[in-house]
């Protein structure tokens, strides 16, 4: 069975000419979702995936981007099609996996995938590099500067006039715009001494 799906975005709302383009090519269901290509949640294509999901079902689409957010995306829905036997037919491209030439080129697809993550992950490891080697650490800065945490350190320490301790961690925390789970990680590390003459 040939299952279409189409996408329009909101700057273009019609979806005639993808569906036209869809039953023209045979296809006897057809699902179109409109929504932005980069929202995750497209319940249309959805149902494209559940009516195409016997062996041998081919889904429909006229281009490439129509169906994928991004090329992992496009990569895990075609592995996601192979493993239901499911072939992937894109009309503008001419492109249909139900033939080698269109299995290698998703293969290929998926190598660039692969090369483009390997690459983002180089340069933040080269970008951490470069940071560590100028003296910066990765990570968020601290919540609490050194006089905030002596300061919090000192309340939390306050007693009153009964010996019970005069400030609660929630209201050190409220004191200073952090959570208690920063205060209580300040006040379990080892108070700095004095700076050796």
């Amino acid at each position: 069975m040939r299952i279409g799906y189409g996408r329009v975005s909101t700057r273009d709302q019609n979806p005639d000419a993808q569906r036209d383009a869809l039953i023209a090519a045979g296809c006897q269901q057809v699902f179109v979702d409109k929504a932005s290509g980069k929202l995750a949640r497209r319940p249309e294509l959805d149902k494209a995936l559940l009516s195409a999901s016997r062996p041998g079902d081919q889904l429909v689409v006229t281009k490439l981007d129509r169906l994928g957010r991004s090329l992992e995306h496009l990569i895990a829905l075609s592995k996601d099609l192979q493993e239901h036997q499911v072939d992937l037919v894109v009309l503008d491209q001419g492109i249909d996996t139900s033939t080698a030439l269109g299995r290698m080129f998703f293969q290929i697809l998926g190598s660039i995938a692969e090369f483009e993550h390997a690459l983002m992950s180089e340069r933040t490891m080269d970008g951490l590099a470069a940071a560590r080697a100028r003296g910066r650490t990765g990570g968020q800065k601290p919540k609490l500067g050194p006089r905030q945490v002596s300061l919090a350190r000192a309340m939390y320490e306050e007693t009153g006039d009964d010996g019970r301790r005069r400030y609660t961690v929630a209201q050190i925390a409220a004191e200073f715009g952090v959570t208690r789970p920063t205060i209580y990680r300040h006040l379990s590390k080892p108070t700095p001494g004095p700076p050796a003459a």
